[in-house]
């Protein structure tokens, strides 16, 4: 998986001061998105162990309420099956913190079995996400 951006300081993306990471990949193409190179899953960096480890770091002061995944879109298979394992890491260690996840994929249509981006991952993938904003952009 790459990444195009990481905001280690952001209130624009969730409550609180958070730590956005921004995925590459997107197949939606939502008229008018703002960040229409990250629709390649190449685009940015790759997601290597160094930078779980940043983002892992970032979280630990207390001003920090929580991490955001948008992109791109977290809810692509690709993306899905890359995050599981940093989103469990998540979790157990950055313990206190929320987690938002941006996508353009419909709960109810595109995220459950059957849907267009469901996978053996999705719903464990779902169940380390604490709010989900979904639907395409607009």
């Amino acid at each position: 998986m790459h990444y195009s951006a990481i905001k280690y300081c952001d209130i624009a993306n969730g409550t609180g001061v958070r730590t956005v990471l921004f995925v590459s990949g997107c197949r939606n193409h939502c008229r008018d998105c703002f960040q229409p190179e990250t629709w390649s899953f190449s685009f940015g960096q790759p997601f290597t162990k160094e930078v779980e480890d940043a983002v892992i770091a970032s979280m630990e002061p207390d001003y920090i309420r929580g991490l955001t995944l948008l992109g791109g879109d977290p809810f692509e298979v690709e993306n899905q099956r890359a995050l599981l394992p940093f989103m469990h890491r998540v979790k157990r260690e950055c313990r206190g913190k929320d987690v938002w996840a941006y996508t353009g994929y419909v709960l109810e249509r595109d995220l459950v079995f059957g849907g267009k981006c469901y996978t053996g991952d999705t719903d464990e993938f779902l169940s380390t996400v604490d709010v989900l904003v979904d639907g395409p952009f607009v």
